[in-house]
């Protein structure tokens, strides 16, 4: 398979068709390699417009919707980024390679240490990769400029309000039981948090991220 051309089409017609207009993204879409990520058996289809299932009940995200998450974070050089849930390492690659310091977070031991092996190989190296569960974050490096979720939750845990820093961007699909996710972005200023949707996404959710069952009186 001719991965290379496969790239180039993810680019034009997945990117510039749904309004991803960084460069700078559009740039690490088209060098880094995602089927480098992937293991051997999903290769062939590591462009398809859709979430792919890793096993375990992980999914790398569709392009597209990474993609327009990433552009909304509003990216500056240098950016302090905390990758929840970053799986096979390939969003961490991503954000590496448009100059973000990137701490990516994973709650499986295995799965963050093929990341590990996979971003080193891939130019992606300084990636700092670590482990603990999803909803606490990473407050050993906080504050952040910005924190992305590379999956879908059920609600906001209320540990990240404190780890983002003043003017922080945190972005997720929020995705309640049985109705449509909706990709949003969280905002910190004075301390807090505002939030407004972007669009429309059905990204499975990350494991543990389903929004806990409300009382029935």
């Amino acid at each position: 398979m001719d991965f290379s051309a496969a790239r180039l089409n993810m680019v034009e017609s997945q990117l510039r068709t749904n309004r991803v207009v960084d460069s700078r993204l559009v740039e690490a879409m088209a060098a880094v390699p995602r089927e480098a990520f992937l293991p051997a058996h999903l290769r062939a289809i590591a462009y398809v417009d859709e979430d792919i299932a890793l096993g375990s009940g992980r999914f790398l995200m569709e392009p597209m919707v990474f993609a327009r998450l990433v552009q909304s974070a509003q990216l500056t050089p240098c950016a302090r980024v905390l990758l929840v849930g970053s799986g096979c390492g390939y969003g961490a690659a991503v954000l590496a390679h448009m100059g973000a310091h990137v701490t990516a977070l994973e709650s499986d031991a295995k799965i963050a240490a093929a990341a590990r092996t996979a971003c080193a190989a891939n130019g992606a190296g300084a990636v700092a990769t670590v482990e603990g569960p999803m909803e606490s974050g990473w407050p050993a490096g906080a504050p952040y400029d910005v924190v992305l979720f590379e999956g879908g939750i059920g609600d906001l845990p209320p540990a990240f309000a404190a780890q983002m820093g003043e003017g922080g961007r945190l972005l997720a699909v929020v995705t309640p039981p049985e109705r449509q996710g909706k990709a949003t972005l969280w905002q910190k200023f004075a301390g807090s948090l505002t939030a407004r949707t972007l669009f429309d996404a059905a990204t499975p959710l990350l494991p543990g991220m389903a929004r806990e069952p409300g009382f029935v009186f």
